[in-house]
Parts: structure tokens; C-alpha cells; sequence
């Protein structure tokens, strides 16, 4: 019983925490959390692979990937500051 108090209180705050967020930040927050998926897949695809070059590639295209991102999501979050600051907001 009190596990599942626990567990609801922590989604209700988790709900209210993005309520609080912009589109443009949760779209941004996607971004990280979908481009961070994708490179743990290539890290894991990495651990499995057959020879030490096929496992640099595959590092490298998990770095690459978390870069392009955090890059995509800042770019969002920037665009959502200029955007705001255009429209007189």
C-alpha cells in the first residue's frame, strides 16, 4: 500500500513538474530523451559487435548522435526565446 502511495504522488509531481514547461521546452526535452535512446541502442549495439573497429564505429555514432540532440533541443529552446522576444512576449 504504501509503495503505491508513493508511486502516485511521484506521478502527480512529475505531471504538475510539466505542466510548467513551455511546447517548445517538452518538444526540446524529447529531442534529448529520443536522441539518448537511440545512442544507448548504438552503445549496446557496440558492446555485441564482432571487432574493435565495428565497436568504434558504433561509439562514435552514439556520440554523434547524443551531439546532434543536445544541439536540436538547444536550438529549440533558443528559437523559443526569439520567438517569444519577436511576438512581444
Amino acid at each position: 500500500m504504501k509503495i503505491t502511495t508513493a508511486m502516485a504522488v511521484a506521478l502527480g509531481i512529475a505531471a504538475l513538474t510539466a505542466c510548467n514547461q513551455s511546447p517548445r521546452e517538452n518538444a526540446a526535452d524529447n529531442i534529448e530523451a529520443n536522441a539518448e535512446n537511440v545512442a544507448d541502442n548504438l552503445d549496446a549495439a557496440a558492446d555485441n559487435a564482432a571487432t574493435e573497429a565495428q565497436e568504434n564505429a558504433l561509439e562514435n555514432k552514439a556520440d554523434a548522435t547524443r551531439a546532434a540532440g543536445e544541439n536540436a533541443a538547444k536550438d529549440m529552446r533558443t528559437n523559443d526565446a526569439d520567438t517569444n522576444t519577436a511576438n512581444g512576449m
